[in-house]
């Protein structure tokens, strides 16, 4: 009887804990389609989605490369609205070269690189919108 009992609570929070992440890509998956519309013609998508689930003043960090000669966008998105991440763009040594602070947390940007860069990406909730918590996503796009 007993280990009954234990095995029937296992089940239960695996499926609770199931039911919790599948609930977070969800939302992710929505935030990513609604920041995709910052991604379009003449900029292509780089085909790489960077998500985070966020928890009050936690930040993600993303890696990427942006190739000499080219004409990029980054957009960042967290909820069904445009301002509510703030992100931030770093060269490998941590030197900011953008951060949409100083553009009113504007939802993309649009930049050229002459020579090729390795960045990091900071991304964290906009502390004026009021949310504790909330998917963070970043897209790259490039001009054809």
């Amino acid at each position: 009887m007993r280990n009954s009992m234990s095995f029937i609570k296992i089940m239960f929070l695996f499926v609770v804990g199931f039911s919790c992440s599948k609930v977070s890509l969800s939302q992710c998956d929505t935030i990513a389609k609604i920041c995709n519309k910052h991604v379009k013609l003449p900029f292509v998508s780089d085909g790489q989605s960077y998500r985070s689930l966020l928890l009050n003043d936690q930040a993600a960090e993303f890696q990427t490369t942006f190739y000499g000669g080219a004409t990029y966008r980054i957009a960042g998105c967290s909820g069904l609205s445009d301002g509510n991440l703030v992100f931030t763009l770093f060269d490998k040594d941590r030197n900011v070269l953008f951060t949409n602070t100083a553009e009113k947390n504007a939802p993309y940007w649009d930049f050229k690189v002459n020579s090729t860069l390795d960045c990091i990406i900071e991304a964290k909730l906009n502390p004026a919108s009021g949310n504790s918590s909330g998917c963070a996503v970043i897209l790259i796009g490039f001009k054809q």
